[in-house]
């Protein structure tokens, strides 16, 4: 039992000192004045996939060899270096600093559409802020002006082509969500129908057209339905309008039913309006009719029926 217990006591103590001992030979490279020591065992490092340590050390060198034969080959690695981490915002910086730096490196090429890969993979969902989209688009697009015969620009072309799918979904969303938020202030059926036709401005072919056109439709109709009488009728014919255009862009639409109804409705709305304007007019004629009659005053002080703002 005791040789047992001494055998697994000795057994862990050379692994653990062969684990410090590794750890000590990587400490002493990382603290040596030996550069080209320090970059091979960087490399070594790499090209083991060991990225943690190696960043390590090509941080170090970074600086050391600027300006030094192997410094290109050096910031190659380490932009790469950073790429694997997944540190894509630095990345995409070395990445850059190497294209503006070594412009005639046969990894100039390379360098310019990571720089811009890299923006592209930092790009985020499309409720959030959408700079790096824009960023990487910009990006993409240089990279393609600059090497119009890479082999890369059928790939940039797609991303950019996924990057602008993504600023489109979001501005038909946000533009949609005015729209879901008439119901508590009609005030945002206005500001949908402006945002919508903004984000077809911003995005000539955006694909949610048909349904944002329909939309536009449905927000002014709901604006002027919820609006008061002395207001109706220039805003239904507004919806009767953009039905109207609606029904010339999209004859085949599956929301032709629906725009037809629409139009219908506010067509009715319309006369409807006029009549409950006629009946309050009769009323209040008939109201002042009876005063002058009796010999009295308006005490309301409303000598005509005044048009509210809403």
């Amino acid at each position: 039992m005791f040789k047992i217990k001494h055998v697994f006591i000795l057994s862990f103590t050379v692994i653990a000192l062969s684990i410090a001992g590794c750890k000590s030979r990587f400490e002493k490279i990382r603290l040596s004045n030996d550069v080209a020591k320090k970059y091979q065992e960087a490399m070594r490092l790499y090209n083991k996939k060991d990225y943690s340590k190696a960043l390590i050390l090509f941080e170090d060198l970074s600086q050391k060899y600027r300006g030094r034969e192997g410094a290109e080959e050096l910031n190659y690695h380490y932009a790469l270096t950073l790429y694997y981490l997944k540190d894509y915002t630095t990345a995409r910086f070395q990445f850059k600093y190497f294209a503006d730096t070594y412009p005639t490196s046969k990894y100039a090429e390379e360098c310019r559409y990571m720089g811009a890969y890299c923006y592209y993979l930092d790009s985020p969902e499309y409720p959030l802020d959408q700079e790096n989209t824009y960023k990487a688009i910009d990006a993409l697009q240089l990279f393609i002006n600059l090497y119009p015969k890479s082999e890369r620009v059928a790939q940039a072309s797609q991303y950019i082509t996924d990057l602008r799918a993504k600023l489109e979904k979001k501005a038909f969303e946000g533009a949609k969500m005015y729209y879901e938020m008439g119901g508590y202030d009609i005030s945002n059926y206005k500001a949908a129908v402006i945002a919508l036709k903004n984000a077809q401005i911003d995005f000539p072919d955006i694909k949610y057209a048909e349904e944002m056109d329909m939309l536009i439709v449905k927000s002014q109709y709901l604006y002027a339905k919820n609006s008061l009488e002395y207001r109706q009728e220039d805003r239904f014919n507004e919806a009767i309008g953009y039905a109207n255009e609606f029904l010339d862009s999209h004859p085949d639409s599956k929301f032709v039913k629906q725009v037809k109804d629409l139009k219908s409705d506010s067509e009715s709305g319309i006369v409807r309006a006029k009549s409950l304007i006629s009946l309050q007019e009769q009323q209040f004629a008939k109201y002042k009719a009876t005063l002058e009659k009796e010999g009295r005053k308006d005490t309301s002080n409303t000598n005509t029926i005044k048009k509210p703002i809403k």
